[in-house]
């Protein structure tokens, strides 16, 4: 059992029982912020502080959140399978909940990295609940001021590539909270084998445009993978 693979694509279902705000919800994030304000290149370049500031609030918010009980049930399946986790979430609850192998296709909120090369990883820097700000004035290594290492909409997704290599090497393709509605990320399932099984936990309808069978678990991120884990060590 151990051989088989697992690979999960998790979007913000996945984070909201831990109390994360989504932006796509009603009441979520983009109803009190524009969408091209604070997640385009171009609203950066144009307000560079009330982004640099939408980002510092939600690094605080992280801070007070913990992994929820699907956070560390997909963790869990570390202890069965091989398991590679890709998520359009760019907090750390996966890493926090002890899973090991984390893709993170937009970005991550806990790091910041330089406005000329956002991509260079010798400007990405690692930051602290101590110092988890990030100001005007401060340089990144390549002396360009500091920004969120986060995907911004217009920009090119670095890692999706290698999400690509593990979607297509999957015994098992698990979709938790995610709409499957934001690209390049929904595309995933496209690379995955005709043999793949594919399991989706979302308590609201999802399209998935698959020519796969989807076995669909119509429950939160928690409960779904509590009935998951029982199939699948079951199988």
């Amino acid at each position: 059992m151990e051989n088989r693979k697992i690979v999960i694509l998790t979007g913000a279902g996945m984070s909201a029982e831990s109390g994360i705000s989504t932006f796509r919800d009603s009441d979520g994030l983009w109803e009190h912020y524009p969408v091209q304000q604070v997640a385009s290149i171009e609203g950066y370049e144009e307000n560079p502080e009330l982004v640099l500031n939408f980002y510092n609030a939600r690094r605080k918010e992280l801070l007070n959140v913990k992994p929820n009980h699907g956070h560390l049930m997909v963790a869990a399946l570390e202890k069965y399978f091989n398991v590679t986790v890709i998520t359009q979430n760019v907090d750390n609850l996966h890493e926090r909940a002890g899973s090991s192998h984390v893709i993170h296709l937009h970005g991550e909120l806990m790091k910041a990295t330089s406005t000329r090369n956002p991509n260079d990883p010798s400007c990405i820097e690692e930051l602290t609940p101590e110092r988890c700000e990030i100001h005007l004035g401060d340089k990144a290594a390549d002396g360009s001021q500091l920004r969120p290492y986060i995907v911004w909409f217009g920009e090119s997704v670095p890692k999706f590539e290698e999400a690509v290599n593990e979607a297509s090497t999957a015994d098992i393709f698990i979709i938790i909270g995610t709409s499957m509605q934001v690209y390049p990320a929904a595309g995933l399932i496209r690379y995955i084998r005709p043999d793949t099984q594919v399991y989706l936990i979302d308590p609201k309808e999802v399209k998935v445009y698959s020519s796969q069978r989807v076995h669909t678990i119509r429950k939160g991120a928690s409960e779904g993978m509590d009935e998951l884990l029982k199939i699948l060590l079951n199988c």
